[in-house]
């Protein structure tokens, strides 16, 4: 693990990057571009492969002994054995990208013995800078960032998928039928991770895979703001295995995040 004493140049590199990364995004943002599909719901843009190049470049020469993962670049299993990896999502949101709306991020994060330890969260268009490194608190824009004290879950502000909480299912026993609260969705999962840490939502939720790149940067972020972040059951995360998969995600403050594993520690759900 890289000494801590280089956490905060870590994190500064980090930052460098996915701001200077933010002006490629706006070149491309609401602009003409080529567009493809991946799988099945899975669109990318020259715009995602332009600020990976960066990113990888820009990273990758200033810390040449840490290895790679990165949702637009091909896998390279040497990040296994590496002592400290750079975990990058180009544009977390491409939907939100193509759709011209402000809710996705470039993310880039640290990650060190399975564990996050420095993230940047960065929204080039509304300019929000989320970061965190080990040991040292969240920030956003340079102003720390807390998530919020509230303690249930009716009224809470939750980042989510609308219908997913009003699903028939959970009239079910042992499921419970959610209360009342004020939903909201963002297309990039770290944006809806990183607006937790900085108590603008007080949970957020995905029941369904994710990528070791959706999360790793956004996670540090929402720890040092005083949050949790676990998977649906309440384990914890763990980064750079074989495979890139974590089952779901759930972060909020301390206070509420015991209650919404009450509601569900019990799905069993499937892995991809």
């Amino acid at each position: 693990m890289p000494a801590r004493d280089d956490a905060a140049a870590d994190l500064a590199l980090l930052e460098d990057g996915v701001r200077e990364a933010g002006k490629i995004a706006r070149s491309f943002f609401g602009g003409t571009y080529k567009k493809w599909d991946k799988g099945k719901g899975n669109p990318v843009t020259e715009a995602d492969l332009a600020v990976d190049k960066f990113l990888r470049e820009h990273f990758r020469a200033a810390r040449p002994d840490y290895g790679w993962l990165s949702e637009e670049t091909e896998d390279d299993p040497a990040r296994l054995s590496a002592e400290a990896v750079f975990v990058v999502d180009p544009i977390d949101g491409t939907v939100a990208f193509m759709k011209g709306r402000p809710h996705f991020t470039i993310c880039a994060g640290i990650v060190c013995d399975g564990g996050p330890v420095a993230g940047a969260v960065y929204n080039p268009i509304t300019e929000e800078c989320f970061t965190a490194h080990l040991g040292g608190g969240a920030f956003v824009n340079g102003m720390p960032a807390k998530v919020s004290d509230r303690d249930s879950v009716a009224h809470c502000r939750m980042l989510g998928d609308k219908p997913m909480f009003a699903h028939p299912a959970w009239n079910t026993a042992p499921n419970v039928p959610w209360p009342s609260m004020e939903i909201e969705t963002r297309n990039s999962i770290a944006y809806r991770m990183v607006l937790v840490a900085s108590g603008q939502f007080d949970a957020m939720m995905a029941l369904s895979a994710k990528h070791d790149w959706d999360l790793a940067a956004a996670e540090i972020i929402v720890s040092e703001a005083g949050g949790i972040v676990t998977t649906h059951s309440g384990a914890k995360l763990r980064y750079n295995r074989q495979s890139t998969l974590q089952p779901s995600i759930v972060a909020a403050g301390p206070n509420l995040h015991g209650h919404l594993m009450a509601r569900i520690g019990h799905l069993n759900l499937p892995r991809g």
